[in-house]
């Protein structure tokens, strides 16, 4: 076995023994940059705590810089990796620190919020994710015309309420632009109550897109889990590889 394929077999083979350890280690990683993320924006913080974080910063953007290098000279289509989506999130993970470190400040709070897309990495790793990832390719389509169907649903709402209530509540509901922000709310049955309607037509129509919504919010549920077990009775049915 050659080099390449050994360093292949430990970034991406989670059924190997490294390659587990590797996916473990990272995904502590990422977890320990997040945290460490979170603290530095508590403020008062000594001079020994900074230069720890710091530290905890460095040592992280250089093992998942060191990763991303690994995974383009192992890749047989480099240009393909850089590309994909976690291509992109690899290099997201890193590249606000190196821009932060020549920039002022401000700029580099700015930045430093970019980091939190590390957590995207931790869906490169386990079976679990992996699934989850899969279920949601199985069920692309249904998602997306659900999704078109709810902002249609959302703009009739909002078009609703607006013929309901702008007579009554000129400063809530001034257009259905303004109104959306109630569709939204109550659509997905979250209701803020900044915004509510008075009339007797708008507290009708009001029940009925609540009823409405509960179907908005158990439909892509059901498919998503209706997908993430089809994606399972698949990892049941495939055999054992031959690392095991």
């Amino acid at each position: 076995m050659s080099a390449k394929e050994v360093i292949r077999k430990v970034l991406d083979d989670t059924d190997h023994l490294s390659g587990r350890v590797f996916a473990f280690t990272i995904q502590g990683l990422i977890v320990v940059s997040l945290v460490s993320f979170s603290i530095s924006t508590v403020p008062d913080l000594s001079q020994a705590t900074i230069d720890m974080l710091f530290a905890v910063e460095v040592a992280t953007v250089a093992i998942f810089s060191l990763e991303y290098i690994l995974r383009i000279l192992v890749a047989e289509h480099k240009l393909r990796y850089i590309f994909s989506f976690y291509g992109l999130v690899d290099l997201a993970a890193i590249l606000p620190f190196y821009i932060a470190s020549g920039l002022d400040l401000r700029a580099v709070r700015l930045f430093r919020l970019l980091a939190l897309v590390r957590i995207l990495k931790l869906f490169k790793y386990g079976k679990a994710l992996r699934r989850y990832q899969r279920a949601l390719i199985i069920v692309k389509e249904e998602l997306i015309l659900f999704g078109c169907a709810a902002a249609i649903m959302l703009f009739l709402s909002a078009v609703g309420i607006y013929y309901f209530e702008n007579a009554a509540q000129p400063e809530q509901f001034k257009s259905v632009f303004h109104s959306l922000w109630w569709a939204v709310t109550t659509l997905t049955t979250v209701g803020y109550g900044d915004m509510y309607p008075i009339t007797t037509g708008g507290k009708l129509f009001t029940f009925f897109v609540l009823m409405i919504g509960l179907g908005v919010v158990a439909v892509p549920t059901g498919l998503v889990a209706s997908a993430l077990s089809q994606a399972r009775e698949e990892d049941i049915a495939q055999p054992p590889s031959a690392d095991k």
